[in-house]
């Protein structure tokens, strides 16, 4: 599938696993960024389908990246991870835009439903 998706996450292990399972399942355009500032730089450039980023990273949360990405891009597509499912950081990513939350530790098949959801 040409569809390109960023994974954004300050530990290297998470996006290996997030890319290793999208790699798996046909989605081979894959780019990567290690906290919301590359991200942010990175979409800038890039302009993949969609992102999968964190909450809790260095230099810029997924908060921030995610409302700096929507104010460059209106129509961007991005869904948030974070082992800190807390109500608050839920709601406002949804509030700032993102199409979905996902929990983690998570199951390579939520991340493939979510995925396909948007994007198929």
């Amino acid at each position: 599938m040409d569809k390109k998706i960023m994974i954004v996450d300050d530990a290297a292990f998470m996006r290996m696993m997030i890319k290793d399972s999208l790699s798996k399942n046909g989605f081979t355009n894959l780019i990567e960024a290690s906290d919301g500032q590359v991200a942010y730089e990175t979409y800038q450039s890039e302009r993949p389908d969609l992102t999968i980023m964190d909450i809790t990273m260095p230099n810029m949360d997924g908060i921030k990246a995610l409302q700096a990405i929507k104010a460059f891009d209106n129509s961007a597509k991005v869904v948030m991870c974070s082992a800190m499912g807390q109500e608050s950081m839920v709601v406002d990513a949804i509030r700032y835009g993102a199409l979905d939350f996902i929990v983690k530790p998570f199951k390579p098949d939520r991340i493939l439903q979510t995925v396909h959801k948007i994007l198929c």
